[in-house]
């Protein structure tokens, strides 16, 4: 029986390089001259923490980071967006959580959009991913179509597709 699995996993190093080159950025721009700020991932807790002067050096970092990701075709929509808090002295740290896996309420409304679309195919959770089966591959790739035209607030990749 044919089937698929839908993930939400981003490729680490590709991640990796889009820091490096945001940070590079960062370093070479005139308005961020005798700045002491920092962007460091840490790849065991998937979280970038920045550290900056002031809100606007903070929002051009954050555009830095996205922009570099689209450029290494990763979806900033992977990217969880934290609140600012102050660290020592004048500096405004952020902690960017990195969403990996699909949680629970998520695959809940996926399987529900899959059972609402009223294709003969079975959608069942196995962890943090979705194995979808049907009996025509064309049933599967209209669930794909159609789960790309939805928005459930991270991003979805389908693999694993077998015959």
């Amino acid at each position: 029986m044919p089937s698929f699995d839908i993930v939400s996993k981003i490729d680490a190093q590709t991640l990796d390089n889009a820091i490096n080159n945001a940070k590079k950025e960062i370093l070479n721009r005139y308005d961020f001259h005798d700045s002491k700020s920092s962007i460091e991932l840490d790849k065991k807790t998937n979280e970038i923490t920045v550290i900056t002067e002031n809100d606007m050096r903070m929002k051009a970092i954050q555009d830095s980071i996205i922009s570099r990701m689209m450029k290494q075709h990763l979806d900033p929509g992977a990217l969880d967006m934290g609140s600012e808090e102050y660290a020592s002295g004048n500096m405004i740290r952020k902690e960017i959580k990195i969403k990996e896996g699909i949680d629970k309420e998520t695959s809940k409304k996926i399987v529900k959009a899959i059972k609402d679309s009223a294709l003969k195919v079975q959608a069942s959770i196995m962890d943090e991913q979705i194995r979808v089966q049907g009996k025509k591959i064309d049933d599967l790739q209209s669930v794909i179509s159609m789960l790309r035209g939805n928005d459930f607030g991270q991003p979805l990749q389908f693999i694993n597709m077998r015959n």
